[in-house]
Parts: C-alpha cells; structure tokens; sequence
C-alpha cells in the first residue's frame, strides 16, 4: 500500500514558461487547463498576496482534470505578525473566502513565516489552535513552513504531531530542512534547481528524490534527511505526498516536476 505523490509548481503564470513549457499558439487563458494536463499539483502563490473570490475558486475547478490538486498560500496578514496567535480574524476570513468552491481539488493550505521568524512555543500553540479543521464541509489539510533555525528543535515538531499539521520539508540552501512527519501527507518544496538543466534538477538528484518520495508515500521515513527530532519515529502508515519546484530554476520547473513523475510508479498522481 502507497500513498498518491503528486509533483507540480508554484503557479501557472511565468512570463519565461512562455517559451519553456507552454506552446507558442496557447491563449493565457489557457494556461492553467495546459499545466494541469501535464501536472498533478499547483501551489497558489496570489492568496498570499489577496484575496479571490468564490467564483475565482469555482473557475480553477471548472479548469483541472480529476485529481488534480491546488494548495493555497495562506494570507501574508496572517502569518507575518509579531504575536501569530492573534491572528484569528485573519485565518477566519481567508478559510470563509470561497476556498471550499474549490472542492475535490482543494489540497494543504500552506502556512510560510517570514525568514526572521522565532520559535515561540506558546505563541506558535497558540496559532495551532486557530487552524480551523473544515471549510464549507470540506476536510482541510495544514502545512507550516518555518524558514529560521530557532524551529530545528524537538518541541516545534511535537506540537505539530500532536496538531496533525505537517511541516515543510525544504530543499533549500536559505532556510532550514526538516523533514519530521507529523501529519497524514509530506510537503516538499525543492528550491535548488538549476533553469541550465533541461529537468531543473540533476537526473541523478531526481533519482534520488523520487525514493525519498517513494519512501515516504509507503509510510517510511527517508533515512538520509535531516529532522527536528530524530529520536520520533512516524508511524508507519501510506500517505500522500506533494512535492513542489519552486524558485531557483524556475523557467525548468514544469519539467522537472514530469521529470519526478516519470521516475515514480503506480502511486503517481
């Protein structure tokens, strides 16, 4: 038994995906429909910027295959604050806001913290808690991305196991890697491509990706990534994984994303 790996990009509007990824005739209003037929999975960067409206959501929808995933950026409002856990009102109008039109393609929302961002324990608990469970009747998923070193220590994964929230594992040479699982799906962002490599990372590099990703969808733990508290075993059940190509060699990303899937077996999405 597996869990489903999914493998996609942030976002669908990148002037240089003009030349790399999308063919030369393809309307921009078809861009989303295009990515999501060679894709499994987009993670929304615009909703950490603004706010869409519910038929926005419904539209997206309306434009992706079955299967296919979005995860939302949640709102810079209500991550980049000094006191996390005063942000309430901020979390309630983003969760009220149209992502349940989404439905079957709604995936992880991601929570991302500014790079200067402490570990506070009582003040992240806090924030926990205010992670609703369900929008529009629809189940949701949460990820946090700490990106400050203060977060590698056992306690910051402990909350999130016991939240059922999961933690970004970043490949990354900015921001820390952990790689705990605390939740029923893994969350990767690879940030190490390279726009010269035709599939953004080395072949060898996604061989080697694709048995983490592999790993984990079994209910593994990948032995060779680096975690915030070693000594705490997840239990070993499937689970799905997304996996996103962001930032450095992000005119390859697209392929490098089929590339991933291409490696994977039946549990692909």
């Amino acid at each position: 038994m597996s869990g489903t790996i999914r493998a996609g990009i942030g976002g669908w509007t990148f002037d240089p995906w003009n030349e790399s990824f999308y063919p030369a005739d393809l309307p921009k209003k078809r861009q989303l429909e295009y990515a999501a037929s060679k894709l499994t999975t987009i993670e929304v960067n615009g909703t950490f910027y603004r706010s869409q409206k519910p038929e926005t959501y419904a539209k997206w929808a309306s434009e992706v295959p079955e299967g296919f995933v979005f995860s939302l950026k949640a709102p810079r409002f209500a991550v980049n604050r000094k006191i996390l856990a005063e942000g309430g009102e901020s979390i309630e109008r983003f969760v009220n806001s149209g992502i349940a039109e989404l439905g079957d393609h709604l995936g992880p929302i991601l929570w991302q913290f500014a790079a200067t961002k402490q570990f506070d324990p009582a003040d992240f608990a806090g924030f926990l808690a205010l992670l609703p469970k369900s929008a529009g009747g629809i189940p949701l998923r949460h990820v946090v991305e700490p990106r400050h070193e203060s977060f590698v220590v056992p306690e910051f994964a402990a909350l999130c196991r016991k939240a059922g929230v999961a933690i970004v594992c970043a490949d990354s040479d900015d921001h820390p890697q952990i790689a705990d699982v605390t939740a029923d799906f893994v969350y990767l962002r690879l940030q190490r491509g390279d726009e010269s490599v035709e599939s953004c990372y080395h072949p060898d590099v996604l061989d080697e990706w694709a048995q983490r990703l592999e790993t984990f969808a079994a209910g593994g733990e990948p032995g060779d990534l680096r975690k915030a508290d070693p000594e705490v075993s997840a239990e070993k059940t499937p689970r799905d994984v997304f996996t996103y190509f962001i930032r450095s060699g992000k005119p390859r990303a697209p392929h490098g994303a089929i590339a991933l899937m291409q490696r994977l077996g039946p549990q692909a999405g």
